[in-house]
């Protein structure tokens, strides 16, 4: 993990997933995440809040850990850190499989 660009998976099948901090960051497993993007989707003028809102700087990953066999759980700069990125989930938000509308 670069911890001011993003974390590079190598898979089991040798393909390669690359993820951008701020789209980790924005994709968090975490309640409080999913519940934003879901707001966020049914109303686009929602009020991000004051953690997301007010980081001053770039958005960094200052630590990555392990979890057992199965995730990562990733600290960024903004104070975040309670979403665990199972394998999964990773694969299932690789930024390079998304439609590109979003």
């Amino acid at each position: 993990m670069k911890k001011d660009r993003g974390l590079t998976v190598q898979w089991d099948d040798d393909s390669t997933s690359y993820y951008p901090i701020a789209w980790l960051r924005r994709m968090s497993p975490s309640a409080d995440t999913r519940e934003l993007r879901a707001e966020m989707a049914r109303n686009p003028l929602t009020v991000l809040p004051a953690s997301m809102a007010n980081h001053s700087g770039p958005l960094t990953a200052i630590d990555a850990q392990f979890v057992g066999n199965y995730a990562i759980r990733i600290t960024f700069s903004d104070g975040h850190d309670t979403g665990l990125f199972s394998w999964k989930y990773l694969r299932e938000i690789d930024p390079s499989k998304q439609d590109s509308g979003r």
